[in-house]
């Protein structure tokens, strides 16, 4: 089968208004055997762009409808942006939907946006890079309703520092409890290509946390570009897949009904 990327937004979530209908155009002139979404539902943020919720009676309504239409399948997937204080809520609707797909994401913490910058508020750069790592094993250590954690070390896309690089070996420690903690719970990582797109021109995470996670025993793996307008669908595949051969890895995952199926890279 051909690889179906595996994180994509559509105008359901709040910073995209790319078309559903001309994803499901592309897809069928790619020859896909269906296409995933997955918009955000990100619980307990204050901030207002990530309010309200989706309605996902009215949203797998939908989906149905332009399925049927377009004659080709479409997935049900999700990124959730995870806060700790809201983790019955999130497990509430993920049990009450037909999801086929998890992205476990980090977007906001201690009250503070990283879109907008609150976030990085009274924080050096060393600090917040810190304590967002800090949020996500708290995230993989207390939450296991996902299948992927995504965009691992995309904080450095938002801080308002003069350099806003990472090196790996200043938070070795912190990110090998997180990618143990993700193996040992038999989930995932996600391989995510947006950031080839913007400033930084790196994948997130960078291919020192791929390396690692490889050597660590870690073996799922997806490949999204988040796709926020639907031009960028699909974008970065060939490097990723090029950049996960040169890594080692000879497999990709891709998830239906929240089970991972390997296919050769």
């Amino acid at each position: 089968m051909k690889y179906i990327d595996h994180h994509v937004h559509t105008r359901y979530s709040f910073d995209s208004e790319a078309s559903i209908e001309e994803y499901l155009i592309n897809g069928k002139k790619m020859d896909l055997e269906y296409i995933i979404f997955t918009d955000h539902q990100d619980f307990g943020t204050n901030e207002k762009n990530y309010v309200p919720l989706i309605d996902y009676d009215e949203y797998i309504h939908t989906m149905k409808k332009l399925e049927k239409r377009y004659q080709l399948p479409i997935k049900i997937g999700v990124e959730i942006g995870y806060e700790k204080e809201h983790k019955g809520e999130i497990s509430n609707f993920l049990n009450k939907y037909p999801i086929d797909f998890v992205i476990a994401s980090i977007h906001y913490g201690d009250g503070g946006d990283f879109y907008e910058g609150s976030f990085f508020k009274e924080k050096n750069r060393k600090e917040s890079y810190r304590r967002y790592f800090e949020l996500i094993l708290e995230m993989v250590e207390n939450f296991q309703d996902y299948d992927v954690v995504g965009h691992l070390d995309f904080i450095t896309r938002y801080g308002p520092f003069k350099e806003r690089y990472y090196e790996y070996v200043e938070y070795k420690e912190l990110i090998d409890i997180i990618l143990k903690t993700i193996i040992k719970n038999n989930k995932g990582v996600e391989l995510n290509t947006s950031g080839l797109r913007q400033g930084e021109k790196r994948i997130y995470p960078k291919i020192e946390v791929l390396k690692r996670y490889k050597e660590l025993g870690g073996s799922v793996i997806t490949i999204g570009s988040d796709a926020h307008f639907n031009q960028d669908y699909c974008a970065g595949y060939k490097e990723a897949k090029s950049l996960l051969k040169s890594l080692g890895y000879n497999k990709i995952y891709y998830f239906e009904n929240r089970i991972g199926k390997a296919i050769d890279i």
